[in-house]
């Protein structure tokens, strides 16, 4: 990814702290969007001052799309879209609010499309373009008590197959373009965050943020181009 222009989210979250340094190392220029100042400060004890300064990071919204918008046409274009950000809750339906519902497809869901969007926006005009995207396990193996979750993970990987996929008496998106749409699923991953609380013999068989990563640039990279309109299993030992 080396002069890659990559708009890497979450890249201060539990995942993006092994995410991040991955994709630098590969030689990519990182624009980060963040909501707290305390969130730029996590990367820096993991990253090098000089590897720091080809981060840019800006303020925002992705749960907004004027946010969202305002963000992309702040890069020069964008390569390479990582989209790290999600969270997770769990409950069982019939006691699960309707309040709750929305907030996990507001931020698993919905910040997928907007990213998605605009991005892609950026990608169609320049002739390039990949797009990796984070679902989960419970997105393709639905779960008691994570219907919510599972249903806007689910969406993730319906969205990345829409954009990738060569569709039948349908207008395609990317067709004929050396633009790329792929989705992970990871299991539980192995953060501080998801330890508390968890034996370590359990814990031990999660997968690890650093291998991810290995999969996400993969996905991100040139070596990549043949592969579209997937769901990798990124599952550790379970």
């Amino acid at each position: 990814m080396k002069g890659k222009q990559v708009l890497l989210t979450g890249g201060t979250g539990g995942l993006g702290l092994g995410v991040t340094p991955a994709v630098i190392a590969q030689g990519a220029d990182v624009t980060i969007p963040y909501r707290s100042p305390k969130d730029v400060e996590r990367l820096k004890g993991i990253i090098s001052p000089a590897d720091f300064a080809r981060i840019h990071f800006i303020p925002a919204n992705l749960e907004d799309e004027a946010s969202v918008e305002k963000l992309v046409s702040r890069m020069t274009k964008v390569d390479v879209l990582i989209h790290l950000v999600g969270g997770f809750s769990k409950g069982k339906t019939h006691e699960y609010s309707f309040y709750d519902w929305k907030q996990e497809i507001d931020i698993n869901l919905n910040t997928t499309f907007l990213t998605c969007k605009y991005s892609l926006k950026s990608m169609l005009e320049n002739g390039y373009g990949r797009i990796v995207t984070v679902s989960s396990r419970a997105g393709a193996e639905p779960a008691g008590q994570l219907a919510a979750y599972s249903a806007a993970k689910a969406g993730v990987i319906a969205l990345t197959k829409a954009i990738a996929k060569r569709s039948v008496g349908i207008a395609d998106e990317t067709k004929n373009t050396n633009i790329t749409a792929n989705t992970i699923l990871p299991s539980v991953i192995d953060t501080p965050a998801n330890r508390v609380g968890t034996p370590a013999e359990i814990a031990d068989k999660w997968v690890k943020p650093e291998s991810i990563a290995q999969v996400i640039c993969f996905l991100a990279s040139e070596a990549a181009k043949d592969v579209r309109g997937a769901a990798i299993p990124v599952y550790g030992n379970l």
